[in-house]
């Protein structure tokens, strides 16, 4: 497909543009895509507002969004599981398939990943992309492209879940109700996890947090979240907790709630990227700690979790704006954080 294309720059801290470039032509193995939801994540906010994330750094014009979802328009010559007209959620990473972590099915810890939107690679704030067919997972017919956006960010929910061994009968405690505490929240809902509870400090969080399905909530700003989760399990503790807020406070919080022998998922980053945790009481409980970066084949889970009605992935988006209000919706998402959960730039 010949012509320009419009494409949203981030051309410096707090300031983004526009431009137009070439629609991209497909490889062989590649489908072009003419994309109609992209994400704000807390990845993009965060380079908008500062320009970097640990090693990562932005060098301006650069642009952002990875969380993705369109229809196919064009098809490579090699691609034969998608046709013109598919609708599609990518995944934004592309690895090399050849180091022991693409061989041994652990791909998200490929060194040499092309990830969309982080630096140097562009992202996808704009009009058209092409992508690997591999990587673009075809939508059934009741799942919108909207909700295709956000099977990226519920990916790392239920790589969450599934890392921390989610399963029925369990209560499990979310530390942070951000985009990703909620994603985390669903998944282990729709896991068959009996009893979630999830902590916060901001109102309208845990307000959406019950909205989809939360067991209980706690604003530990007003209570000691650690003794009402106390009290919500008769004082054992939960079998599971998932740490999203990336902060040394609720990691502990999270080690105090656990249950013995039971499993804490640690996915926030912390800003200064240390945290000094109380070990010794781990070690009496018996704890297990295990982490996670992005998910790995987690995509046709999802997507069949949305489709099924297992999870309602749509109820976390509180605010939309279109592409050409790109700069209102970044700030926005900067300076409403108190208010905002997830945005969505329809292209």
């Amino acid at each position: 497909m010949e012509g320009k294309m419009k494409v949203a720059l981030m051309e410096g801290i707090g300031e983004m543009g526009f431009t137009e470039r070439d629609i991209p032509t497909p490889k062989e193995d590649e489908v072009l895509v003419k994309l109609e939801y992209v994400g704000i994540c807390g990845s993009d906010v965060h380079y908008y507002e500062t320009g970097a994330i640990g090693d990562f750094v932005v060098e301006p014009p650069f642009v952002l969004g990875h969380e993705a979802a369109g229809t196919v328009v064009e098809v490579g010559a090699n691609v034969t599981n998608l046709e013109v007209g598919d609708r599609v959620a990518l995944e934004p990473g592309k690895t090399c398939g050849e180091c022991e972590f693409c061989k041994t099915g652990r791909y998200n810890l490929c060194p040499d990943v092309v990830f969309f939107a982080t630096p140097p690679v562009d992202g996808v704030f704009q009009e058209y992309v092409a992508h690997e067919a591999g990587l673009c997972f075809k939508l059934p017919d009741n799942v919108s492209t909207l909700e295709g956006a956000l099977i990226e960010p519920l990916a790392v929910g239920f790589h969450a879940a599934k890392q921390g061994g989610a399963e029925a009968g369990q209560t499990a405690v979310v530390m942070g109700a951000g985009c990703i505490g909620l994603v985390s929240l669903l998944a282990l809902k729709a896991l068959g996890v009996t009893k979630v509870y999830v902590v916060d400090i901001i109102e309208k969080r845990l307000e959406k947090a019950l909205e989809l399905g939360a067991d209980g909530v706690i604003n530990g700003r007003d209570q000691d979240a650690v003794e009402e989760i106390l009290k919500l399990t008769d004082g054992k503790g939960t079998d599971l907790a998932i740490e999203t807020a990336g902060s040394e406070f609720t990691a502990t919080q999270a080690i105090h709630m656990a249950k013995k022998g039971s499993t804490i998922v640690l996915v926030g980053y912390s800003n200064s990227g240390e945290m000094t945790l109380p070990i010794s009481i781990a070690l009496n409980k018996e704890l297990t700690f295990k982490t996670i970066f992005r998910y790995r084949h987690i995509y046709p889970l999802a997507i069949e979790a949305v489709s099924s009605g297992k999870v309602d992935i749509k109820g976390i988006v509180t605010d939309y704006f279109k592409l050409d209000d790109v700069q209102k919706g970044m700030d926005y998402s900067i300076n409403n954080k108190a208010d905002i959960v997830k945005a969505v730039i329809e292209i």
